[in-house]
């Protein structure tokens, strides 16, 4: 998937196939010269309706793809599909993002801002964003967590991807790091862990506060709470809004503990 990629001159018709990497285009500025969008972007509202839906992450619609005739696609390593992917570099120039830490987030933003002229743009939200993160204090001692982002069948979050990233920033040591990506965790499993958090994400599953009992049910001590997942896994200018709605999951989670 790695692809190196030199524009002769900025893009001027920008399809974004990752739905984070979309808002980030509008909030550097690129909303006009933004032509395509994915099902799955839903930031900013308003601006997206009015863009042009090339299908899903893992699923484009080629046809409408060259109708829209682009000079840059932005894609993403994981939240993509390869073969899609190789199939539009045929034809367009792809730019390819490949995320597991804030840093390499950070360093998402400023590639670019320099391959789209918007370098002073994402440089301002880079600080804005590193400095948010600077001042996130995490829990002061690890409390063992389980994050789910799937029910039927269950699926958790393993090592080595963003969520992980975050929950370590958070002082949440996953109870699942051993396993890779994003495991089918079976409830035995999940007793087993017996983690003293579970998290139960709003995407890609729509986790609601009546999927808790069922969780409960499991690990009768473990403090459950259904979190915004977007804070957790949307790495473009969202992340200007997540230290603080991690800090308010922190203080929450500290203050259930000590109960």
């Amino acid at each position: 998937m790695g692809h190196q990629l030199t524009l002769p001159h900025p893009p001027q018709r920008i399809i974004s196939l990752v739905p984070s990497q979309t808002e980030l285009l509008f909030d550097l500025g690129l909303g006009e010269r933004l032509v395509g969008v994915t099902k799955f972007c839903l930031h900013p509202k308003e601006q997206v309706k009015q863009k042009t839906v090339i299908g899903g992450t893992k699923n484009f619609r080629f046809d409408v793809i060259a109708q829209l005739q682009p000079d840059l696609i932005i894609g993403n390593k994981e939240e993509n599909y390869k073969e899609g992917i190789e199939q539009l570099q045929r034809h367009y120039p792809v730019w390819m993002s490949d995320i597991y830490t804030l840093d390499d987030a950070l360093q998402m933003m400023q590639q670019l801002g320099d391959i789209t002229a918007t370098t002073t743009q994402a440089f301002h939200l880079m600080q804005q964003v590193r400095s948010g993160f600077e001042s996130l204090k995490p829990l002061a001692y690890p409390v063992s967590t389980a994050y789910f982002i799937w029910r039927g069948p269950y699926m958790a979050v393993g090592n080595y991807n963003i969520i992980d990233h975050m929950l370590q920033r958070c002082g949440f040591r996953n109870a699942f790091a051993a396993l890779a990506r994003y495991p089918v965790v079976e409830p035995e499993q999940l007793q087993q862990a017996n983690p003293q958090l579970i998290l139960l994400s709003s995407e890609p599953y729509p986790f609601k506060e009546k999927h808790i009992l069922e969780f409960q049910q499991l690990c009768p001590q473990a403090f459950i709470k259904v979190v915004d997942g977007e804070m957790f896994s949307w790495y473009g200018s969202r992340l200007l809004n997540a230290p603080a709605y991690l800090q308010t999951i922190i203080e929450e989670v500290a203050e259930s503990l000590k109960r």
